[in-house]
Order: C-alpha cells, then sequence, then structure tokens
C-alpha cells in the first residue's frame, strides 16, 4: 500500500494511478512451465460483485511474464506421476481487476492458492504437502512519478512468507535476481518510462490488479 502525507500529493499519485503511469512487479507461482518469456494481451472487464446486471465493456489488459524458475514434484495428479510449477515475475500495464490471475488462467498457467481461478487440485497439493493455503501471488516493486518531481520513486519489499517458500524449493538464485532490481531489464525500461512526458487524459480508471 502507498499512502501520502498530504491532500496535494495524495491527489497527484492518484492522478498517475488513474492514468496508469506506474511500474509494477508482482512474484507468483504457477502450475506447469510457461516460457521464457510471455506477453498475455487479452482485454478484461470489470467483474461486477454487487451490481445486478450485465459486466462493463471490456478495456485493453496487458500483462507481460518471465519465467525465474521452475520445478517438478512427485505428486501424482489426475493426468500426469507428476506436478510441474514455475516462479514467474508478471508485469501488468493495466490495472483491471484480478487482471494478473485472470490473464494466466486464460493463458493455461493458473496460480497456486487461487481459489477463483486456479485449479482445486493443485491447491489442495500445496496445501496437503507444503501447508500452503495463501494465494501465491505478491508485489515487490511499485514505482510512480514522485508528486514533487519527475524522478521516479521506487519502492521494493518481499513479502517473507513467500521469499522463506520460494529457498525452500531451491529458488535463491530467482530471489537474487529479483532483489537486484538493475538486472531487470524489463522493470528498468518501466520504471525508466515514467519520466516521459505526461499522455493525453484518460477516462479508464485504475483497478486491483489482483
Amino acid at each position: 500500500m502507498l499512502f501520502a502525507l498530504d491532500a496535494s500529493a495524495a491527489a497527484a499519485v492518484a492522478a498517475e494511478f488513474a492514468a496508469r503511469r506506474v511500474a509494477k512487479r508482482y512474484l507468483a507461482v504457477v502450475r506447469g512451465h510457461p516460457p521464457e518469456t510471455l506477453t498475455i494481451d487479452r482485454p478484461l472487464s470489470r467483474i461486477a460483485r454487487t451490481v445486478p446486471g450485465s459486466r462493463d465493456a471490456e478495456k485493453a489488459a496487458r500483462t507481460e511474464v518471465r519465467r525465474l524458475a521452475t520445478i517438478e514434484l512427485p505428486w501424482p495428479n489426475d493426468r500426469h506421476p507428476t506436478s510441474r510449477y514455475a516462479l514467474v515475475a508478471c508485469y501488468p500495464d493495466d490495472g483491471r481487476q484480478h487482471q494478473i490471475r485472470r490473464h494466466l488462467r486464460h493463458a493455461g498457467y493458473p496460480l497456486i492458492g487461487d481459489t477463483t481461478y486456479g485449479h482445486g487440485l493443485h491447491n489442495r497439493l500445496w496445501r496437503e504437502h507444503l501447508g500452503v493455503s495463501r494465494l501465491l501471488l505478491t508485489c515487490c516493486d511499485l514505482a510512480v512519478r514522485h508528486p514533487e518531481g519527475n524522478a521516479p520513486l521506487v519502492l521494493h519489499a518481499l513479502d517473507a512468507t513467500f521469499a522463506a517458500l520460494a529457498r525452500r524449493l531451491g529458488w535463491e538464485e530467482a530471489l537474487s535476481f529479483v532483489e537486484s532490481l538493475h538486472e531487470d531489464g524489463m522493470l528498468r525500461a518501466k520504471i525508466a518510462a515514467l519520466a516521459a512526458p505526461l499522455p493525453s487524459p484518460c477516462d479508464d480508471a485504475q483497478e486491483d490488479d489482483v
């Protein structure tokens, strides 16, 4: 979560989010072994939870995915004698509701622990074998233009529970890559783009990524 200490700063940051001028990097554990890089460009509509009637119109949504590590565990599933999983970094260009979760499901790599868009059998395997009962998705990087200038404000924090699980699975090298922000060219490019001139006003509202 990002907090501002005065109303003007809050309004400036909110405008950046509304214009989708925010760089974000998430970590996730997914079922399967995706390709080294993957771009999911699929429009999404907001999911109405309490309002009756049809859903909102679909809006552009693009998520870039980078595979960081893989593992094959000796857990039989309904099709194979073992189960494959991967640690991925996700870079959403937009902020549609549940964008990362819905995009990864569409691509055939559902998130572990996702009870809405995931796979119940694999969620159960992780719960029974590793004691994991949470959604394995966490935002580790957030960058936005500083309200008092054009320099990007970059925030980095790696969820301790998520990191401990990754180490348990032998993904230390991937975690070192995540902690060294300068090594991630995709993230660097998105942060650098924040200093570009402001685009034309946009009516799209920023929604919850996850």
